[in-house]
């Protein structure tokens, strides 16, 4: 059970990962603010040091990991890119990421409950996600 409830959470923060990372490299160029910029760049940058993190604890489980849910980026897509048709500025991103972090934190915390027979290794990568993506909301707050 352990082994099994491990190699779930593990996955789930993957996708959790890899959709953060798609969601920065989505908007990151239609930026006006530099310093928003830099924040979301270095927001990036943590993101794939826990995903480097990840795929090795992965790797010992000689398990692939799960790409984001393919109905999720969708709507995610169509969501930002209606909303930056209708209003193309910071503000409209700062909103976007917002609210695409506090979704990502509601699973996380989620996962973490329904996989508690998981190991300390990854419940501390799925808490160190919580963190960043908790920290990104804070720090766009006042681009909001």
């Amino acid at each position: 059970m352990i082994e099994q409830d491990t190699i779930r959470l593990l996955r789930e923060c993957d996708a959790g990962v890899k959709m953060g990372v798609e969601s920065i490299e989505e908007v990151v160029e239609k930026i006006q603010n530099e310093e928003f910029r830099q924040v979301l760049v270095e927001s990036r940058k943590h993101h794939d040091e826990l995903d480097q993190e990840l795929q090795q604890l992965l790797d010992q489980y000689q398990d692939e990991g799960k790409e984001p849910n393919p109905m999720l980026k969708g709507m995610s897509w169509v969501k930002t890119n209606a909303m930056l048709l209708i209003k193309p500025s910071d503000e409209t991103i700062a909103d976007l990421m917002t609210d695409g972090c506090n979704m990502g934190v509601k699973s996380l915390h989620k996962y973490l409950n329904q996989y508690r027979a998981a190991d300390n290794e990854s419940r501390k990568i799925a808490k160190k996600l919580i963190n960043l993506e908790q920290a990104l909301a804070v720090d766009i707050r006042h681009y909001l």
